[in-house]
């Protein structure tokens, strides 16, 4: 057993065996709010949690900052080590190890294992960088792995409970896991498993190339998602009409009312709007006391992140358009999907833990029967510090993105928000996208020209 646990913590940080990493990420997500992309690029922790989470840091607290070069750097390296990651022999065989040494200590030194959401943002935020480029069938190849993704998330929901389940049979133990989830203090029961945001891009760029079926497939996923967004559904209904489309028109028209008519001589503003930072999980623990025969006994720690039920994202200010308030739709919160795969991870997180406090109870056992009172406490002190939840996840992500859709005369419009002023030139007949990224007192923006619309 020791054998193995050395093995598995084999070039891994003592971060991971003795804290966790939304401790961390704190200073970072601090600066974010409350100073600059640039002070926190700083105060990144030096990849406590592997590379490929580190990539997924920078690559977001890069493009925050205006260093495009390293973001786009950053997310490409991301993109690679998920490809290898999805090959699941490799993976297996690499992860043997870890899951050997995390029995003995806690989930933190197993291999980190992206959430769907967090995969597809990579791909979404590399969809941004060729579109800045002016790379259209790069952004499109992007879209494409996107999609795959979002595809394959769907069909594969419970693979992680399932797997946990076998490995507790194949230990001989049983648990009530609805007991115990029961008292676990879980935020809200969740649908966010698919992102609009990405969708709603996915149909710009299609609609940009002059795949008008393919923009209106992913306009359905998107109004799918965020059924409420009024603005993607006077889009889909003008693509409907477009497409001739008659039946599907009729029944947006009967939900949403009449399909906008857009002049040609004006222009279209979209503006795709990310603001905030998603939550961080937090450690939650309760305490199990488990005895032996001769009297000895051990107080163990079930330890799980969770979300903490918080006020909200802090308040980010009115984007101005000409001196107007200009609305907001939502299309995606990412904090909820965070909320939502921590609560589909859970069961199988439940039972990891049970099997580890099997393995440390029997190692306190050996350790009783060599040592009496010494070996003992020594067990209990090694189950106390290394009793770790795992809180690794994308923490620089923004908590929710928005959009807007507005018709504009030709000519220079202007944006405003906490003081920044972005000048926007829009052209009769075409769409201009601005994206926008607000977090704290800090803006990040860019814009460009996506076509007819």
């Amino acid at each position: 057993m020791l054998a193995a646990f050395l093995t598995g913590c084999a070039g891994l940080s003592a971060h991971n065996l003795f804290s966790h990493y939304s401790q961390a990420m704190q200073p970072a997500r601090q600066a974010i709010l409350y100073q600059s992309p640039q002070a926190a690029y700083a105060l990144l922790p030096d990849q406590p949690a592997g590379p490929m989470l580190g990539d997924f840091e920078q690559g977001r607290v890069a493009l925050q900052a205006g260093d495009l070069d390293l973001s786009f750097t950053a997310f490409n390296q991301a993109a690679a080590l998920l490809s290898t990651w999805r090959q699941e022999a490799k993976y297996q065989l690499s992860e043997g190890a870890n899951t050997l040494g995390s029995l003995l200590t806690n989930d933190n030194m197993r291999s980190y294992q992206p959430a769907d959401y967090e995969q597809v943002m990579v791909h979404y935020y590399l969809m941004l960088h060729y579109l800045q480029a002016r790379d259209l069938q790069g952004a499109l190849v992007e879209v494409r792995r996107a999609n795959l993704r979002q595809d394959y998330a769907k069909r594969m929901r419970a693979a992680e409970l399932q797997a946990a389940q076998k490995e507790a049979n194949q230990q001989g133990l049983s648990m009530n896991v609805g007991a115990l989830l029961a008292r676990y203090p879980d935020s809200q029961s969740l649908s966010a498993v698919q992102n609009g945001a990405v969708f709603y891009l996915s149909a710009l760029l299609y609609q940009a190339a002059g795949q008008l079926d393919d923009a209106y497939i992913d306009l359905q996923r998107a109004l799918a998602v965020a059924p409420n967004n009024k603005m993607l559904a006077a889009q889909a209904m003008v693509l409907a009409k477009r497409l001739h489309r008659q039946d599907d028109l009729r029944l947006l028209e009967q939900r949403y009312g009449q399909a906008p008519r857009w002049s040609s001589t004006q222009g279209q503003l979209v503006v795709l709007d990310e603001q905030g930072l998603v939550a961080a999980p937090h450690p939650w623990q309760l305490p199990l006391a488990i005895y032996d025969s001769q009297g000895y006994g051990a107080i163990y720690q079930l330890t799980l992140p969770y979300y903490p039920n918080a006020q909200g994202p802090l308040p980010q200010g009115e984007v101005l358009l000409n001196q107007h308030r200009l609305a907001l739709s939502p299309l995606v919160s990412l904090s909820k999907m965070a909320v939502q795969q921590l609560s589909e991870a859970m069961p199988g997180i439940v039972l990891r833990q049970a099997l580890r406090i099997y393995a440390k109870d029997q190692l306190r056992r050996v350790a009783s029967d060599e040592g009496e009172e010494v070996g003992n406490l020594l067990a209990n002190i090694f189950n106390v510090l290394t009793d770790q939840a795992d809180t690794r996840s994308w923490q620089t992500l923004p908590d929710q993105i928005g959009m807007s859709v507005v018709a504009l005369d030709p000519g220079m419009h202007t944006l405003a928000w906490q003081g920044y002023s972005i000048s926007v030139e829009i052209k009769p007949g075409q769409r201009t996208l601005v994206w926008l990224s607000r977090q704290g007192q800090s803006l990040q923006y860019w814009q460009g020209q996506l076509g007819e619309f």
